[in-house]
């Protein structure tokens, strides 16, 4: 018998720190190689860790919510491994790195080897609360994440059970990922937060930090910022001190853009997929790149100083308001997909964030984001870049408004596309030829028949 440290392994991110958010053992339960002992949350994704011993469980060394960095001991296993390190001898194991091109997969530690068995858990049961609702852990904690009462929800399971289905049927109308949904104005709930404190060098030299006095204790709340919020608090900063930003924005007809729309949801060939302006706007932003592709561009400090990297290809980046905060996943390669596909590939990318499976590998390599603010009732705004990248664009809110048409003034759906850019790497032509080739998508969609 010996005692097995197991450290922290990198989950193929290259992050350096993350989360035990939910410990799914307790010390004397017996594990299989491959049992899942814990939740984590790196900056960008969760990820279930596996264990790679089978035992018993000796000690939990790291209490839930607590942030510890790759290759500090979480736990400890009584195990027959090892036998010839001694009785009572502790040994530290540590799982490698996953081998490049096997991504995230953390069952066995490596994309290689024979496959193991994992132990059978019981099938997870309904459970009724006090007020009558029956549906499993999962999907309670799927509405919890949405924000779904499911009391208001209508069950369709067998007795009465609330499925998958009926609780995001119900979230539909207030997703919380609602940058690729058609605007339908309801009530948007958000949560005011305490930003986090970082600032460049020299920008608050000799500024004390605000201390709140003893009053006012029991009416703030100290929230640690961590996991996705201190990724994108970061990301943020060095993106907003290091790329100079320039927004410029254009006032849209997208008249005929809603009818498009229209016409594609009453198609029998989109009756599975769900087709929002989004998905024009998507396309549009594809074929602009083609006519102007330093947007599609990244500015890139090497040894040898800087260069500019120009991509061939589009991988399309969606901003995300999910629960855990704001994610940044892309569809890979979009210029290669049709209208179809692509309204698949958004799809897709809706319900895993939704979900709370968007990968690390999904939110990573995009080329250009589109954050479409519009669905909260905003015209414009001067978004920042995501960093890798040279432009973001901003869709504001469609509604009809007076438009003069051949001289006469007409109700008509109008947008505002808005666009910053980083003039390290596009000048003011391009990036207004850019926004200007949106537009005249989204005023005439028929330009994207090649």
């Amino acid at each position: 018998m010996s005692t097995q440290n197991f450290t922290l392994p990198d989950v193929g991110e290259g992050l350096t720190e993350a989360e035990i958010v939910t410990w799914k053992v307790a010390p004397g339960d017996t594990v299989a190689i491959n049992d899942v002992i814990c939740e984590i949350e790196t900056a960008k994704s969760l990820v279930e860790l596996p264990s790679p011993h089978a035992g018993t469980v000796g000690e939990l060394l790291v209490a839930e919510g607590t942030t510890v960095e790759v290759g500090a001991p979480i736990i400890t296993f009584v195990t027959d491994e090892n036998d010839d390190a001694g009785p009572g001898k502790v040994v530290t194991a540590e799982a490698p790195a996953p081998e490049e091109g096997g991504g995230s997969v953390l069952v066995g530690y490596g994309t290689g080897g024979g496959a193991t068995s994992r132990r059978k858990r019981p099938a997870e049961r309904p459970v009724r609360s006090s007020v009558g609702v029956i549906a499993k852990p999962p999907i309670r904690k799927l509405a919890r994440d949405l924000g779904v009462d499911l009391t208001t929800v209508t069950p369709s399971g067998a007795d009465g059970e609330v499925t998958r289905d009926d609780v995001m049927k119900l979230a539909s109308q207030a997703s919380v990922f609602r940058n690729i949904e058609t605007p339908e104005w309801g009530a948007v709930r958000e949560e005011t937060v305490p930003a986090p404190q970082i600032a460049p060098a020299g920008l608050a030299r000799g500024v004390a930090p605000v201390q709140a006095s003893a009053s006012d204790d029991d009416r703030t709340e100290s929230i640690p910022v961590k996991g996705v919020r201190k990724a994108t608090s970061s990301a943020m900063v060095q993106s907003a001190y290091s790329a100079p930003h320039v927004t410029v924005w254009k006032d849209v007809d997208a008249t005929r853009t809603m009818e498009l729309v229209k016409r594609l949801k009453a198609a029998p060939e989109y009756a599975d997929i769900k087709v929002s302006p989004l998905l024009i706007v998507a396309r549009a932003v594809i074929w602009a790149l083609r006519r102007t592709p330093m947007i599609n561009a990244a500015w890139i400090e090497t040894e040898d100083g800087a260069e500019i990297a120009v991509r061939h290809y589009v991988n399309l980046g969606i901003a995300a308001a999910t629960p855990r905060g704001l994610l940044v996943p892309n569809i890979k390669d979009a210029q290669d997909l049709g209208m179809k596909d692509l309204a698949r590939a958004l799809n897709r990318l809706t319900l895993t964030a939704r979900e709370g499976k968007t990968s690390p590998a999904d939110q990573q390599g995009g080329t250009i984001t589109i954050t479409n603010i519009g669905v909260f009732g905003m015209d414009a705004g001067t978004p920042i870049i995501n960093p890798g990248e040279a432009g973001i664009v901003a869709m504001g809110t469609i509604s009809q408004k007076p438009w003069v048409v051949d001289g006469e003034v007409r109700p008509r759906w109008v947008t505002t596309v808005a666009g910053s850019f980083d003039h390290r790497v596009v000048d003011g032509d391009a990036m207004s030829r850019f926004v200007a080739d949106v537009a005249s998508v989204l005023e005439e969609p028929a330009l994207l028949v090649d």
